[in-house]
């Protein structure tokens, strides 16, 4: 059995590296969608309701003063702020890139190798990698416009939050006094390494060793099919932003719109 734990280890710790070659190509940022200024609204499986100030003031935020921005303390999902880089308490979901808040983000929800042609699969389940010659998405035809603004379809965020975008992430890496995972965590953000969930079997890797985050941001066509959007990746030596297929699941932080 100590065997077997052993040989997993080595086997998301190669898929890993993989990823992080495979993701290290080109992909532009510049194609972000135009961010929402209307009045915030959250919306998960198409229901969508006013928020106040007061509804804002629940959600406990920290504010990075060299940026100004203002973001959650803590990733979506997690029961506390992280006290360490590998506090498993603040490691919090994984959601599949786009997605609402409909379960498939927990980290032991059931997995499903079917597709959803629609924005809401309408269940839980993580939808996996089957089919080597489709796109590497849990939606197909895919979608562009999900997760993008406040008022954006499926926006996870709390009320009056949204997903951060690709130049958000890469002006809070800029602040930090390491471009590392030591640096994530002595950030104002103190982001853990939540590891992420595989997207062909929905298995969980390199947990308390490597931390991505999404962002709202997708890629340009060119990259697997199209079905690419921007992450956060942030390992023992080095944090960069770049390019991830939408079938996996990956952390998410969200910002103040």
């Amino acid at each position: 059995m100590k065997m077997k734990k052993k040989s997993n280890s080595f086997k998301y710790l190669f898929l890993t590296l993989i990823m992080l070659l495979a993701f290290s190509i080109s992909c532009s940022s510049g194609g972000n969608k135009k961010e929402s200024n209307d009045e915030p609204t959250f919306e998960s499986n198409d229901v969508r309701k006013k928020v106040s100030q007061k509804d804002i003031k629940k959600v406990g935020v920290v504010t990075n003063p060299v940026t100004g921005r203002t973001w959650m303390d803590r990733n979506l999902g997690a029961s506390r702020v992280a006290t360490s880089s590998t506090d498993a308490e603040a490691y919090g979901d994984l959601y599949q890139w786009g997605r609402a808040t409909d379960g498939h983000q927990k980290r032991n929800s059931p997995t499903t190798a079917t597709q959803s042609s629609t924005d809401n699969p309408g269940h839980g389940d993580f939808i996996i990698f089957a089919n080597p010659f489709g796109v590497f998405d849990w939606r197909s035809p895919q979608n562009d416009d999900l997760w993008q603004g406040v008022n954006g379809t499926n926006n996870p965020c709390p009320a009056g939050f949204r997903m951060p975008t690709d130049e958000e992430w890469k002006q809070e890496i800029a602040t930090w006094n390491s471009k590392n995972a030591e640096g994530a965590f002595a950030s104002p953000l103190k982001l853990p390494m939540g590891g992420y969930r595989v997207p062909t079997d929905g298995e969980l890797a390199v947990v308390g060793t490597v931390g991505y985050y999404w962002s709202s941001s997708v890629c340009g066509s060119n990259t697997h099919d199209g079905a690419d959007s921007r992450r956060l990746s942030i390992v023992h030596h080095s944090a960069r932003t770049g390019p991830a297929t939408r079938n996996h699941g990956l952390s998410v932080r969200c910002i103040k719109d």
